[in-house]
């Protein structure tokens, strides 16, 4: 009787210092991975799956984080990222006014960021430089935010959105989003990123590539690519002068693939 009270005594004291027997861990849940696609074919067979998905995807993705972003959480703890079809043109306009109708109806705890993600892209033009900025997925904008427990948005946030100029549909099923997987998340906020490089000429040709001149004196003729020189913002092309292939620098905008 002694020893059990001592065994006891000493469970008891372990308890009081904050001790307790270790536990297996849960296994992590996987994220859904629901593809981006239109909401006519994206119906769930399972309902109740569907009703489950988003919460359960907030809860264990909010520990995560994407390499090199200033240990930004890559998910808010209870939301995921979501995205919305907006009318081209309109990405940038639509984002201002629902982070600012978000801030008037104090749904911050709802909804939290938004993004359109961009590139920068330098242009070389009659030997002038210019740096442009590109939407990388034009007639989209990317919302993390906070659904219930069906799945579905609050409905004053739904109302929130839809009544804002611009805005179409989420892709997901009618009234239930489906929330986008950890590499598309990853992804889009990577490409979010401030570049930490100048931009540099992006190219559509690659060498062996068949072009055509639009402009200059060799206007129309055909040739080959030869190399490029994004630097110079230029492509060397061979062309077929007097009967002899000659290469020619000429700046990347005079050129065109050729139709075949």
């Amino acid at each position: 009787m002694a020893d059990d009270n001592l065994i006891q005594d000493e469970q008891q004291a372990a308890t009081d210092a904050g001790h307790t027997p270790d536990a297996d861990p849960a296994p992590p849940v996987q994220a859904s991975e629901a593809p981006a696609e239109d909401a006519g074919n994206s119906e769930l067979s399972n309902e109740g799956a569907a009703e489950d998905t988003a919460a359960d995807a907030g809860a264990d993705t909010a520990g995560d984080t994407a390499g090199g972003m200033d240990d930004e959480l890559l998910v808010t703890p209870g939301m995921n990222w979501f995205v919305l079809r907006v009318a081209s043109n309109k990405e940038d306009s639509v984002r201002e006014t629902l982070l600012r109708k978000i801030k008037i109806e104090d749904f911050e705890h709802l909804v939290n960021r938004i993004l359109v993600p961009t590139e920068k892209e330098k242009i070389i033009k009659g030997g002038k430089q210019k740096i442009v900025e590109r939407k990388l997925y034009p007639g989209y904008v990317f919302v993390e935010m906070q659904l219930e427990h069906d799945g579905r948005i609050p409905q004053d946030v739904f109302f929130l959105i839809k009544e804002t100029t611009g805005v179409g549909d989420f892709i997901g099923t009618a009234g239930r989003p489906s929330p986008m997987s950890i590499p598309e998340i990853e992804k889009m906020q990577m490409a979010s990123m401030p570049a930490e490089e100048q931009p540099t000429v992006k190219m559509e040709f690659e060498k062996g590539d068949r072009i055509k001149i639009r402009e200059g004196p060799f206007e129309n003729m055909e040739g080959n690519v030869d190399e490029l020189l994004p630097d110079q913002g230029k492509v060397r092309v061979i062309v077929t002068i007097f009967g002899r292939s000659t290469p020619v620098e000429l700046e990347y905008w005079l050129i065109e693939k050729a139709e075949e």
